[in-house]
């Protein structure tokens, strides 16, 4: 099967991904294609609040479905701006559009040379293959 791997996008091995505004030095974070593919039908979302501190492959939140309840990592450092308020009311969100409107959180005073350590597209493809 193959999946959506945005070009734009950094990835870590627990199928989290970092799309970084080097403008504003910011990064929208969520989960892959593959992740809610794995995890199926997703019911519920937990994630930090604004104003968090979050460390690069630190404990992000819980992502739970039907099958499975699962944590979630950082792929990046930084503090949480802005939550993704509709996953909460509509986690089907992530199953449905995990790059666009299923997005999870935004952090600020990111860490670019952190994208070292995560997994470019073509890397994360060869990974799920």
């Amino acid at each position: 099967m193959s999946f959506d791997i945005p070009e734009d996008c950094y990835y870590l091995e627990t199928h989290e991904w970092a799309r970084i505004d080097e403008q504003a030095g910011t990064a929208r974070i969520g989960i892959s294609a593959f992740a809610q593919d794995e995890l199926g039908d997703i019911v519920f979302v937990e994630l930090p609040e604004p104003g968090d501190a979050i460390e690069q492959e630190a404990d992000l939140g819980v992502v739970e479905s039907i099958k499975a309840v699962s944590d979630l990592y950082a792929p990046l450092s930084g503090t949480v701006t802005e939550v993704n308020d509709a996953v909460f009311d509509e986690p089907e969100r992530l199953n449905e559009d995990p790059y666009g409107e299923g997005w999870l959180l935004e952090l600020e005073d990111i860490d670019a040379d952190e994208t070292d350590g995560l997994l470019a597209p073509e890397e994360y493809e060869r990974q799920i293959e």
